[in-house]
Order: C-alpha cells, then sequence, then structure tokens
C-alpha cells in the first residue's frame, strides 16, 4: 500500500526526473520512490549501489560484484564460522573481508530480495544447462 506525500520540486529538478522517467518507461512519482529508496539503503549501507542490468536493478558493492552473487559464496563456502566464511567467500571472490561484512550487512537488512535474485539466477543457470544439453543431443 502507498500513501501519498507531497513535494515540491525546483523546476529544473522535476524536469529532469519526468525526461528521465520518459526514458526509463516510467512516470515521475515511479522513478522518485525509486531513487529515493535507493538513496536511503545507500546511506544505510556505505558502499553499496544500485546497477541495471539484465535481471534488473540490484544492489552490487562499489567497484565489485553484486550482493547477491558475494551471499551466494558465503554460502557456498559451507562455513558456520562468520569469520571462517568471511574468509572464503573474500578469498574466492578477490574481495577484502569488510567487502564481504558489507554484503552480508545489506543482507541482513534485505533478505528477501537477495534471495530472490539467488534463486532466479539458480533459474537461469539450470534453464541454459538444459539449453545446452539438448543442443549436445542434437549434435551427438
Amino acid at each position: 500500500m502507498t500513501n501519498p506525500l507531497s513535494i515540491r520540486f525546483d523546476a529544473a529538478l522535476l524536469e529532469r526526473l519526468r525526461r528521465r522517467a520518459g526514458l526509463l518507461d516510467s512516470t515521475p512519482s515511479g522513478l522518485a520512490q525509486r531513487l529515493v529508496d535507493e538513496g536511503l539503503r545507500s546511506q544505510e549501507h556505505p558502499g553499496i549501489v544500485f546497477r541495471d542490468g539484465p535481471s534488473g536493478r540490484r544492489a552490487a558493492l562499489v567497484a565489485g560484484p553484486d550482493v547477491w552473487e558475494v551471499i551466494g559464496a558465503v554460502r557456498a563456502s559451507r562455513e558456520k564460522d562468520e569469520k571462517r566464511a568471511i574468509a572464503a567467500a573474500a578469498a574466492e571472490m578477490t574481495l577484502s573481508p569488510a567487502q564481504v561484512q558489507l554484503a552480508l550487512e545489506y543482507y541482513g537488512s534485505f533478505p528477501a530480495e537477495i534471495d530472490a535474485q539467488i534463486a532466479e539466477n539458480e533459474r537461469a543457470a539450470t534453464e541454459a544447462l538444459g539449453g545446452w544439453r539438448a543442443r549436445q543431443r542434437l549434435l551427438a
């Protein structure tokens, strides 16, 4: 459910918002909401940025991988001790332990979002593997 909020924008800023929303096939209010949400998340988790990609907008480390990729590496380490899990993921992805910790903190705030991205990646990988196997059978 959404609640209305009246905000006054400078005329030039409002024009930029409308132009950008049009380019993104969005509404000015929809784009403003996304930008405010991402801005708040970035302030709450310094070092997190948001990027566009084939799977849509996603949280990522500044100059690093997407958060879901880091969380996937932590899970893949199968370490139960937090320090060892962080060290294993950092080594696997050539990241600092602080970067892995940042991804874990973001995950702690938005687990459903990151879990959905991991699940979508697994679904896409399974689908791609099925397509590859079908081609291999055809060409065998």
